[in-house]
């Protein structure tokens, strides 16, 4: 684990998701910079020196596998290739100029921070603990498994995604919005009613009983308490 803030250099010329990226990965602890363009890219990253380039292909004025390849000669660093092309053919090409890790667009946030974590973690960057305890609830990142009082307790993908959320940042609202932007991804459509479903689902199955441990703030969305 590394003592410093995380460096993540974020090229991506979509402002919608680079803000995105920004506000939540900031919001994991990670240190961000943006770039729209794949030449100011090349140079935040030769000055900033970034511990990973989250790296859009379609970019104006160098593109992100030129941009890749350049990273490549001077620079260890993570690389995450993000666009919206998802032809076997462009993976490929990315991966051969020397990208760690591909991710096609639309994304869920908790999709990219596990990619993050893995591809960070061989170059021997850590800041995720892979176990999480609160009270008698344990969660284990890598097998997804959540156990309450030392009972297996079986949760759907985004049940598990949640509760991982919240464990992560214990004493922190978090609206509906923020909530289905992390877990359901920022291309969703639907109504916020379904994070109210998936947190009433994740308390029966948890048993989480008044006073809770994950408390409704009315009027806000959701919070988790250590000692309700």
């Amino acid at each position: 684990m590394t003592d410093e803030a995380i460096r993540v250099l974020v090229v991506d010329d979509e402002p919608t998701i680079a803000e995105f990226l920004k506000t939540g990965l900031t919001y994991e602890g990670y240190q961000i910079k943006t770039s729209a363009d794949g030449r100011a890219a090349v140079q935040m990253a030769q000055e900033w020196r970034p511990h990973l380039v989250i790296l859009d292909i379609m970019l104006p004025k160098l593109d992100g596998l030129a941009v890749c390849q350049r990273l490549r000669e001077n620079n260890e660093l993570a690389i995450i290739m993000l666009t919206a092309k998802d032809e076997l053919e462009d993976k490929v090409h990315g991966l051969k100029q020397g990208a760690d890790d591909y991710l096609t667009k639309p994304f869920s946030f908790v999709e990219l921070l596990a990619r993050i974590q893995a591809v960070l973690r061989r170059y021997g960057v850590s800041a995720q603990k892979a176990v999480l305890t609160i009270g008698d609830l344990t969660l284990v990142r890598a097998s997804r498994e959540v156990r309450c009082g030392g009972q297996l307790v079986n949760l759907t993908p985004k049940e598990f995604d949640l509760l991982e959320m919240f464990m992560d940042h214990p004493r922190q609202v978090f609206n509906r919005e923020t909530i289905l932007n992390r877990v359901w991804g920022y291309d969703f459509v639907g109504d916020t009613n379904v994070v109210d479903v998936t947190v009433s689902h994740l308390r029966e199955k948890i048993g989480d009983k008044p006073p809770r441990l994950l408390q409704t703030v009315h009027g806000v969305g959701y919070i988790l308490r250590e000692n309700p």
